[in-house]
C-alpha cells in the first residue's frame, strides 16, 4: 500500500482514450483511500424511449475481501473536465454508504454521449477524456482496517446499539485522571459478573493494552442489562450521568473517594433579587453537566448569555419577600465556579407543540476549540476559567433513531482522533469541530445536515496536563494486572476448547454410589442423578480413556470395568458387555459416531482384598443389578451386582441376597423382575435355571426380592411399582392471588375428587368441603378455567389432564371457600368491587347469590361484606364497566340471569349518591369517563352524574370537579365534551351557556352503550421530554 493509503482523502484522474469506441464498461487504476482500492467506472448507458445514450458515471469501492457484513461511507465530486475551459467542467456530487450489494454509486445520466462527442463543448479533444473524482472516506467496517496499528488505539465493538456507550465509554477513558482514580477502586473482593467498578477497570485496560477491538458485553451483564437493552439506543447524556453516579457511590469509603465531584463538579448560584428593597434570596447547586439551548443560538457563547440572562418577576408574578411583601425582582443563575472537567450538553432534541413529538434541532450551531467562560461567572476565580476543546460527540439522524461517533483530542494538543464503534481513525480540526455545527450551509456539509454535535466535554487549561497527564504501567495496581491476566489466560483455553470442541466427545459416567439413592424403576434417573462427566478425543480408544480415567479417579486399569448403557425399545435402560475388541476401538466409533456416551464403571470394592476385577465370560455369564424391597417402609434400595451363570438357579442366587442384607436364611424371600416401568413380573420357580424361568436372560437385568410374609395385606413389589407408576406431581396455585408461587404434592392418578381434596386440604389445613378446584384455562397457559370441576366429578387425577404431553407441568388452580363447595355449586359466583365515592376501588370480593336469585337479593348479600359510610342513602346498585365506560346499570327486579359472564367479569358495585336517588321528569344521569385524543381510548374510573335540563355549563363543571376532588388548576388540564354517536362536541368555556336533556337522550335501548355521555379529554399540556426516544426507556444500572 501507499504510504498515505489510510488516509480518507484521496483524488483519481481516469483519461479515457478512444471514448467513441468505448461499447462496455472501463474501469480507471486503482487509488487507495482508507486502505480500500476506489475506482471510477465509466459505462455507456441508454435510457427513455428513443434509447437516448448517456455516459454512465460512477465510484466504485471495491476492497479485496470475502466478507459480505463490510460497509464504507463516503461522499465524493464527480467532474467531467471541460479541456478548454475548466470553470465549465460538469460537477456532480454523491454521498452514499458502500456495501457488498451496491459497491459502485454515481450517474447512470451523468451527460449525454451527444454532448460529450460534441467538440464545441470542448469535454473532448484527440477522442479523449477526462474524469475526476475526489473522494473523502470513512474508515470502513469489517475489513482492511488496523486501528492499532494506524492510530495506536483500538474501539469498541457494537453490540446492537451501543454506538452511544461506546462513545462516552472513550470520552472518560481519555480523560486519564478518571481513569487512574477507576483503576484504584479496591475490587479484589468484587463480584466478577455483577461489579460495575471492575467491568469498568477491565473496559479501561483493554482499551489500553489490547490489539483488537474491545467487547463491552461484560459490562453491560454488570450493569444488570439483557439482551434487548443492548438494542435500545439511549441518550448519552443520560447514560453519563448514571454511570457516573454509580462510580461516584462506589468509590466511597475508598481511597479514591471524591474524584469524580472534585473533577467535574461545578457550582451555580440560583437567585431572587429584589429591586426596590435590599433583599436577596439565594442558594447554591452543585452540577456536573450543563444544559444549554441551541434552538436560536449561533454560537455557545450565545448559550451561556441566554443561561444567565436573568428574569424579571412584576405584576401578578412579583415576589414574595416575606417582611417586605410583594416586590419587583430578578431571578436568574449565575456561575459561582467552574470544573476543571466540563460537560456540555447541547439541547439537540425538544418538544415540538405543533407536531405534538420532539425533534431534533439540525440548525448552524458553532463551538470552539478554546473557550473562555470568564464573564459567565459572578466573580473572578483563582484561575482564569479558560477551555480547550477535549471530546465531540456527535449524533448521525433524528428523533427516532441514528448513530453516535467521538472526535476526541486525546493529548489536549490539538491533534484528533474519530472513534466509531470499532474503528479509529486520524481526524482533522475541520472534521471534529467545523463539519459538526450542524445546518446545510456550504458545499463542505453536503450530506450531513443531519450530523451535529450533541455533547462536547472541556477541559481547564489550568488543569489540563495533569487531567490528561500520561497514564504508565506502574500506576495499575499490580493485583489488577495479575487478575486480567489470568482471566485473559481463561479466556485463551475457552476459546481453544471452543475451537477444538468439535474433536471432542462427552463420556457420561455412572457408579454404583450414584444408584443407592434411587427410588423407582431402573437404577438411576438420568436427567436427576449425579454423574461424572469427562471431556475426551473422539479417535482416542477405549484402553486410552480407561488409562487417562485412572489417574483422575485413583483406580487401576485392572480395578475398572466399562458397561454401555443401553436405551431398551420398552423405555428401560440397561448395560451392555464389551468384547476384547471393543477396548481398541474408538470412543466415537462405541457411542455410534453420537456426541455422548453414558457408561456405568464397575470399580473393585476397596474391602475385597482383590487386586483386579474378577474375569467376565460374556458367553457363559451376565451381570445382574439386586434390589431390595421392604416391605415394612415401603422403600426400595439398590443393594449390588452379581455375575451369574446360566445354570444358576434363584435359589442359588438367593443365598447372595440374604448376605447383601443380613436376612436369616430361614426367612423365605420373593424373586421380581423389573421388565418396563408399569410391569414386574414374579419369578416362582426358584429351582431351575434362570435361562428357563426369565426367558431371555440378557447383561443388565434387574432383579428384585423381598421377604415373603404369607400375608396378603401387606403390598408387594408388585404394589409398591404399581403406586409408582401412578404417582404424578402436581402444583396447585390459589385462583385468587396473583403470582401465587403454589405448592407441590405427589399424588396417585387414580384419586378421585375426594382424595385430591382431602390432599390439598391436609396441605392447606382447612376443611375439604371448602375448597373449589379448576383446571388450567390450556394446558400451556398459567390461567385457571372460568368454570370450576364439580365436586361430583367421577373421573380420575388422570383424566383432569389427558390433553397434558407427558413432559408438561401438571397444574390445578384453588379457591378457599366461605361456604360448602355442595352448596356452591346451587349458587352463581360474581366478582366484585367496591367503589367508594371517591371513585377509589378499594376492595375486590366474591359474592354468592343462588342462581334463581335478583340482583336485589345479590345487593343484599354484597351489603353483609362492605362497610358503608355513615350518612349515606345506604343504597347500592350494580354495573357493568367494559373498557373503562359503564354498559349497563342493572335494575333490581333483574334476574341474576342477566349477568353477562359472572365467571368472567368483575362487576362494580357502589352507593347511590343522596341527588341521584329519585328523579324527576327535568332530570337525567350520565356518564362521565376519561380518554385522551381518541374517544376508544377511555382509562380511568367512569362514573354516573345527575343533570337537571336547562343546568349551566358553568355548574356542570364544578360538579365534575368536586366529585373527582381535584383542584382548579389539575382540571383546568381537562376539556369537557359531549360524545354522541361517536362524534365529539366540546362544551364552550361560555359560563352561562345550558345543557339541554334532550340533547342527552339514548338513541335506542335503555342501556348505556347507546347513550350520549360527557368525555373529559386529557390534554397533555406539560412538555414532553427534551431528548429523542427511540425505543427509550429510563436507562438503569442495577448492581
Amino acid at each position: 500500500l501507499k504510504a498515505n493509503a489510510s488516509q480518507g482523502a484521496a483524488k483519481i484522474q481516469f483519461v479515457v482514450r478512444n471514448f467513441s469506441k468505448i461499447d462496455s464498461t472501463v474501469l480507471s487504476e486503482p487509488v487507495h483511500a482508507r486502505n480500500i482500492p476506489w475506482r471510477i467506472m465509466l459505462m455507456p448507458r441508454h435510457s427513455g424511449q428513443d434509447k437516448t445514450k448517456h455516459i454512465g458515471f460512477f465510484l466504485q469501492c471495491a476492497p479485496e475481501t470475502d466478507s459480505l457484513s463490510w460497509t464504507c461511507s463516503a461522499s465524493a465530486i464527480l467532474m467531467l473536465v471541460n479541456q478548454s475551459n475548466k470553470e465549465a467542467s460538469i460537477i456532480r456530487k454523491i454521498h452514499h454508504v458502500f456495501f457488498p450489494k451496491e459497491n459502485d454509486w454515481g450517474f447512470s445520466q451523468f451527460i449525454s454521449w451527444n454532448d460529450t462527442m460534441d467538440p464545441s463543448k470542448g469535454f473532448i479533444k484527440n477522442d479523449t477524456i477526462i474524469l475526476e473524482a475526489s473522494l473523502n472516506a470513512d474508515p470502513p467496517h469489517g475489513v482492511c482496517w488496523d486501528s492499532k496499528k494506524i492510530t495506536g488505539f483500538v474501539g469498541l465493538r457494537n453490540q446492537g446499539a451501543t454506538c452511544y456507550m461506546n462513545s462516552l465509554l472513550q470520552t472518560l477513558f481519555f480523560t486519564t485522571q478518571l481513569r487512574r482514580a477507576v483503576y484504584m477502586m479496591p475490587t479484589e473482593n468484587d463480584d466478577p459478573v455483577r461489579s460495575v467498578p471492575l467491568a469498568m477497570q477491565r473496559i479501561f485496560y483493554d482499551l489500553q493494552y489490547s490489539d483488537k477491538p474491545v467487547g463491552t458485553k461484560k459490562l453491560t451483564r454488570s450493569f444488570g442489562w439483557e439482551t434487548l437493552d443492548s438494542f435500545m439506543q439511549h441518550d448519552v447524556q443520560e447514560l453519563s450521568r448514571v454511570l457516573l453516579d454509580n462510580l461516584e457511590n462506589k468509590m466511597k469509603g475508598t481511597c479514591v473517594e471524591g474524584t469524580i465531584p472534585k473533577q467535574l463538579e461545578g457550582k451555580m448560584i440560583s437567585y431572587i433579587k429584589c429591586l426596590h428593597v435590599d433583599y436577596m434570596s439565594s442558594r447554591i447547586e452543585p452540577f456536573l453537566d450543563i444544559q444549554i439551548n441551541v434552538k436560536g443560538k449561533k454560537t455557545i457563547y450565545e448559550s451561556f448569555d441566554d443561561y444567565i440572562r436573568f428574569e424579571t418577576m412584576d405584576g401578578e408574578n412579583k415576589y414574595d419577600a416575606g417582611e417586605y411583601g410583594l416586590q419587583e425582582a430578578r431571578k436568574g443563575v449565575m456561575f459561582s465556579n467552574f470544573p476543571p472537567i466540563l460537560h456540555l450538553q447541547l439541547m439537540r432534541f425538544q418538544y415540538d407543540p405543533l407536531a405534538d413529538l420532539n425533534v431534533k434541532i439540525n440548525d448552524r450551531y458553532e463551538f470552539y476549540d478554546k473557550l473562555d467562560l470568564n464573564k459567565f461567572l459572578e466573580k473572578p476565580e483563582s484561575e482564569p476559567a479558560n477551555y480547550t476543546l477535549h471530546a465531540v460527540l456527535v449524533h448521525s439522524g433524528d428523533n427516532h433513531g441514528g448513530h453516535y461517533v467521538v472526535y476526541i483530542n486525546v493529548k489536549g494538543d490539538g491533534k484528533w482522533f474519530k472513534f466509531d464503534d470499532d474503528v479509529v481513525s486520524q481526524a482533522t480540526a475541520e472534521e471534529a469541530i467545523d463539519n459538526n455545527y450542524g445546518g446545510t450551509e456550504g458545499d463542505e456539509h453536503f450530506g450531513r445536515h443531519c450530523t451535529n454535535a450533541y455533547m462536547l466535554v472541556y477541559i481547564r487549561d489550568s488543569c489540563l496536563d495533569e487531567v490528561l497527564r500520561e497514564l504508565n504501567d506502574d500506576d495499575i495496581p499490580e493485583s489488577l494486572k495479575r487478575r486480567f491476566a489470568e482471566e485473559k489466560k481463561l479466556e485463551v483455553q475457552r476459546r481453544k476448547e471452543r475451537n477444538e470442541a468439535h474433536l471432542y466427545m462427552s463420556v457420561q459416567v455412572w457408579r454404583e454410589d450414584q444408584f443407592s439413592c434411587h427410588q423407582g424403576f431402573d437404577l438411576f434417573v438420568a436427567d436427576k442423578a449425579k454423574h461424572s462427566t469427562y471431556k475426551a478425543l473422539k479417535k482416542s480408544t477405549l484402553t486410552e480413556f480407561l488409562t487417562a480415567l485412572a489417574d483422575s479417579i485413583g483406580y487401576s486399569v485392572a480395578e475398572m470395568r466399562p458397561w454401555p448403557l443401553f436405551h431398551r425399545p420398552n423405555g428401560t435402560t440397561r448395560v451392555i458387555g464389551l468384547d476384547e475388541a471393543d477396548y481398541d476401538r474408538t470412543l466415537f466409533d462405541l457411542a455410534d459416531n453420537d456426541e455422548n456416551w453414558f457408561i456405568f464403571l464397575e470399580t473393585l470394592l476397596p474391602d475385597s482384598g482383590l487386586k483386579s476385577l474378577p474375569p467376565y465370560d460374556k458367553n457363559s455369564q451376565v451381570i445382574v443389578f439386586l434390589k431390595y424391597y421392604d416391605v415394612m417402609n415401603r422403600k426400595t434400595s439398590y443393594v449390588g451386582h452379581l455375575y451369574i451363570e446360566l445354570s444358576m438357579s434363584l435359589d442359588d442366587i438367593a443365598k447372595k441376597c440374604r448376605e447383601f442384607v443380613s436376612i436369616p436364611s430361614s426367612v423365605p424371600l420373593l424373586f421380581f423382575e423389573e421388565v418396563k416401568p408399569n410391569r414386574v413380573d414374579i419369578l416362582t420357580d426358584t429351582s431351575i435355571p434362570l435361562l428357563k424361568v426369565m426367558g431371555d436372560f440378557t447383561d443388565g437385568d434387574i432383579l428384585c426380592f423381598q421377604i415373603d410374609s404369607k400375608d396378603e395385606k401387606i403390598p408387594t413389589v408388585e404394589d409398591y411399582f404399581r403406586e409408582l407408576f401412578n404417582r404424578i406431581d402436581v402444583k396447585f396455585f390459589d385462583k385468587n392471588v396473583s403470582n401465587d408461587p403454589g405448592f407441590t404434592l405427589t399424588l396417585s392418578q387414580r384419586m378421585h375428587y375426594i382424595e385430591i381434596a382431602n390432599a390439598v386440604a391436609s396441605h392447606l389445613s382447612i376443611d375439604p368441603m371448602m375448597l373449589q378446584f379448576f383446571k388450567s384455562y390450556q394446558p400451556y397457559r398459567d390461567a385457571a378455567s372460568h368454570h370450576p370441576i364439580r365436586c361430583s366429578f367421577e373421573g380420575t387425577l388422570m383424566d383432569l389432564f389427558l390433553h397434558y404431553k407427558p413432559s408438561m407441568a401438571k397444574k390445578l388452580y384453588y379457591q378457599k371457600l366461605t361456604i360448602p363447595v355442595t352448596e356452591m355449586e346451587n349458587r352463581v359466583q360474581v366478582k366484585c368491587t367496591w367503589v367508594t365515592k371517591h371513585l377509589k376501588e378499594e376492595t375486590e370480593f366474591f359474592v354468592h347469590p343462588y342462581k334463581d336469585a335478583t340482583i336485589e337479593e345479590l345487593l343484599d348479600e354484597a351489603r353483609t361484606l362492605i362497610k358503608l359510610p355513615s350518612g349515606g342513602t345506604g343504597k347500592l346498585r350494580l354495573l357493568e364497566v367494559v373498557s373503562n365506560k359503564i354498559c349497563t346499570c342493572y335494575d333490581e327486579e333483574s334476574s341474576i340471569d342477566c349477568l353477562t359472564q359472572p365467571l368472567q367479569r368483575s362487576y362494580r358495585l357502589e352507593e347511590i349518591p343522596h341527588d341521584q336517588m329519585d328523579l324527576e321528569d327535568n332530570e337525567i344521569l350520565i356518564q362521565v369517563a376519561h380518554f385522551q385524543k381518541e374517544i376508544f381510548q377511555t382509562f380511568g374510573v367512569p362514573f354516573l352524574m345527575k343533570i337537571v335540563d336547562g343546568e349551566s355549563i358553568d355548574s356542570i363543571k364544578r360538579k365534575i370537579k368536586e366529585r373527582l376532588d381535584i383542584s382548579d388548576k389539575d382540571f383546568e388540564k381537562y376539556k369537557v365534551a359531549i360524545v354522541r354517536l361517536g362524534r365529539v362536541t366540546y362544551l364552550p368555556d361560555d359560563e352561562d351557556k345550558t345543557i339541554s336533556i334532550e340533547d342527552l337522550q339514548p338513541t335506542h335501548g335503555g342501556s348505556f352503550v347507546g347513550r350520549p355521555w360527557l368525555g373529559l379529554d386529557h390534554v397533555n399540556k406539560q412538555p414532553k421530554k427534551t431528548r429523542y426516544s427511540y425505543m427509550e426507556r429510563a436507562i438503569k444500572i442495577l448492581n
